[in-house]
């Protein structure tokens, strides 16, 4: 076990061997700036002053020799060798609302929901709570390194479920898609600042692509449980890229989809298609239904980076305050 002393501010931490410093922070309730978890964003960078780590994964997005000469390197990626001392800002929006922990879990159940997504259902050793929009890390059996996938259910049940799309020879999907009930790994989280701000009295929209239904699909569950939607409107828009991608409001259950108004879009349709929906690219289709009243709304997404980018930039061009703006950014 290692000793990380912050030397901005001061914090000491302990990190256990084959953790990473910014998962450390967070399990000692220390607000580390972070958003993918996986190397991909740089949010979670430091300065090493003394000591040394490693970077679990080898060829993280987000490093660069730049950033190995400044002695700069990703707090989601770098494991300690011993006591360091390193230096980053901290700040109170990152601080976790639950602590992170890693728990075993047992694969229960999967059911397909779309022509590649499917929710997979885990009991776990413990109920520990999440907020309804955060992800976990899944330590697959056989993968190198951990995969991140949101939760779609809301906590104390005693599972957590995530819904996944299948990933052409992807690794992770391959084992899941594969695995049957009884199969166990690792779960650890939860993790991410995107989730369902209660507090809020806007109206709320949700989009998302692919497997970004899954966090969507929480928060809309979480709003219907805290009786946010009595007295604020829930829009939610789901794009696909054929008929088979799409599903309809049941998947937010019950609760969600008797108060919200579900729009699915598809992306691009042949000449031959039977879709009579709303077609074009998801944020093109949220700037043309909500238009002025998008500013007044408090907007949760999730999708491929593409999406991500260009829902931001229509945000913008529409006038939303960047704090009503919530998302995790994944690559």
């Amino acid at each position: 076990m290692a000793q990380i002393k912050n030397e901005r501010g001061g914090a000491t931490f302990r990190c256990e061997s084959g953790d990473t410093i910014l998962r450390a922070a967070l399990r000692a309730g220390i607000g580390m700036p972070y958003s993918c978890n996986t190397g991909s964003c740089g949010n979670c960078r430091f300065e090493l002053l003394e000591g040394s780590v490693r970077h679990l994964r080898k060829d993280p997005p987000a490093w660069s020799e730049r950033d190995l000469k400044r002695n700069r390197w990703l707090g989601c990626q770098a494991s300690p060798d011993g006591d360091c001392r390193v230096k980053f800002r901290t700040m109170d929006e990152y601080e976790p609302p639950v602590r992170p922990a890693p728990r075993q879990a047992e694969l229960t159940g999967v059911t397909q929901l779309t022509r590649d997504i499917s929710e997979f259902s885990f009991r776990v050793d413990d109920d520990l709570d999440f907020r309804p929009g955060q992800y976990a890390l899944l330590h697959v059996p056989g993968v190198e390194g951990p995969r991140a996938y949101s939760m779609s259910n809301l906590p104390g049940d005693g599972e957590w479920r995530f819904m996944i799309k299948a990933a052409p020879d992807g690794a992770a999907t391959g084992w899941l898609f594969d695995a049957a009930p009884g199969a166990t790994l690792t779960i650890d989280g939860p993790y991410g600042t995107a989730f369902l701000k209660p507090d809020s009295p806007r109206d709320i929209v949700l989009l998302a692509g692919g497997s970004g239904l899954s966090p969507m699909v929480s928060i809309a569950r979480g709003a219907a449980a805290a009786g946010l939607l009595e007295d604020r409107a829930l829009h939610v828009f789901y794009g696909g890229r054929d008929i088979p991608d799409l599903c309809d409001a049941s998947v937010l259950g019950p609760a969600a989809a008797g108060k919200a108004r579900f729009i699915a879009a598809l992306s691009d349709t042949g000449p031959d298609s039977d879709w009579d929906g709303p077609t074009g690219y998801l944020h093109d289709v949220v700037a043309d239904d909500m238009a002025d009243r998008l500013k007044d709304c408090e907007i949760y997404f999730a999708g491929p980076a593409v999406m991500s980018s260009e829902v931001q930039k229509m945000a913008h061009e529409a006038g939303v305050p960047s704090n009503q703006l919530h998302f995790d950014e994944f690559y």
